[in-house]
Formats: structure tokens, sequence, C-alpha cells
């Protein structure tokens, strides 16, 4: 697979959990994170798949991309990277995923977020 494929298969996969129909859906989440997903959040919570089975519904806020990168770890394993601006929140953060391939999909094992106020 050429690299600019990668890129745009993941970035429509960063960009999708990102929109405000998937971010307050328990049900569209599913789709999303694997059954083991953690995350280190940008407050400094860690969060769990059972996390967000019902009770934690993110925020419907708008966001914009910028700086994404891919780096293919394994043929089903991927890391991106990038910088991601809250418009909502006027707040930044740097972006890290890793996705695995499971059953022939795509799914978010790991993301964290760490606030920063640069463009590093």
């Amino acid at each position: 697979m050429e690299i600019a494929n990668i890129t745009q298969i993941f970035y429509e996969l960063e960009s999708m959990h990102l929109k405000s129909e998937v971010r307050t859906s328990a049900k569209e989440l599913s789709n999303i994170l694997a059954d083991d997903y953690i995350e280190f959040g940008s407050s400094g919570t860690v969060w769990k798949r059972k996390d967000y089975n019902t009770n934690h519904v993110l925020s419907p806020d708008v966001f914009e991309i910028s700086h994404f990168h891919v780096d293919v770890l394994s043929p089903d394993c991927v890391l991106t990277t990038y910088h991601l601006m809250n418009h909502t929140a006027e707040k930044k953060t740097l972006r890290s995923s890793i996705w695995r391939k499971r059953e022939e999909k795509w799914r978010l094992f790991f993301h964290q977020g760490t606030v920063t106020n640069g463009d590093q």
C-alpha cells in the first residue's frame, strides 16, 4: 500500500471519531474503539473502553487536525500523530493513536492527548 493511501485512510479514521455525532454516541464509539482500548486524556484522566459504554460521552466540539503523520509499525499496527485544535474550547493538543487491525477492521487501541501552547 502506498503512503499517500495509508495517510488518507488513517486521517479519515481519526477524523471520524472527532465528529460530534460519533463523540456523543456510545454505539458509534463502539464501532471504533478496541475492546482493550486505553486513553491518556489531555485532562490527565486515564480512560478505558468500558468507560465509553454509557457514562462517558465526549463533547461535540469543533476540531481541526494539522501536522498529520502516519508510521506503519507492522502490517496490522499503525501509529498516527498530529496536532488538534479544539476551536470550541480554544485548546491545542498533541495527539497520538495506535490503530490495530483485527478481523479485517481497524480499531483504535491507544490514544493520548497532551495540551500544548506552541506549534512544535
